[in-house]
């Protein structure tokens, strides 16, 4: 389905993002780590929440998978707040990065390997709408793809 290709995809770049927060992380130049911080920030919020006003909103109004859909939702907050929480004077710095990092990994397998292949299968007519709607109001961030090139579109 194009509009769980294209989740995937930024997930793909997300977690791109995220190895170089690790280089980053490697050189000790702390700035450069909140500047890369600053950029996955930049993806991760547009990708959030077209997930959760679509994908995981369809499945919720179907009745599917509500304990899983409020479990993802819950780690979106908690990696916000990670993020948000960072502190560059904090001698755990590097640690907590880390440690956000490895949650964001797992996190996207989580979505990956459950809640999108569960999506293909058990959406209805409403929920791909309902999809649509959200991949329509919150364009996705992958660079320079017109629309028009998308699948499906």
């Amino acid at each position: 389905m194009p509009p769980i290709a294209e989740l995937m995809e930024e997930h793909d770049v997300i977690l791109v993002d995220a190895h170089e927060v690790r280089t980053a992380l490697r050189t000790g130049d702390r700035t450069e780590v909140v500047e890369r911080l600053r950029h996955l920030a930049s993806h991760l919020d547009p990708h959030v929440r077209r997930e959760e006003q679509g994908i995981f909103s369809a499945l919720r109004d179907q009745g599917d998978w509500a304990d899983e859909v409020a479990q993802l939702e819950g780690e979106h907050r908690g990696l916000d707040s990670a993020i948000a929480g960072l502190d560059v004077r904090d001698p755990d710095f590097d640690r907590d990065v880390l440690a956000l990092l490895l949650e964001l990994e797992r996190h996207v397998e989580r979505e990956n390997l459950g809640i999108f292949p569960v999506s293909v299968v058990t959406l209805g007519a409403a929920g791909w709408e309902l999809v649509e709607r959200a991949r329509d109001d919150i364009p996705t961030f992958l660079p320079d793809v017109p629309r028009s090139a998308l699948p499906g579109r």
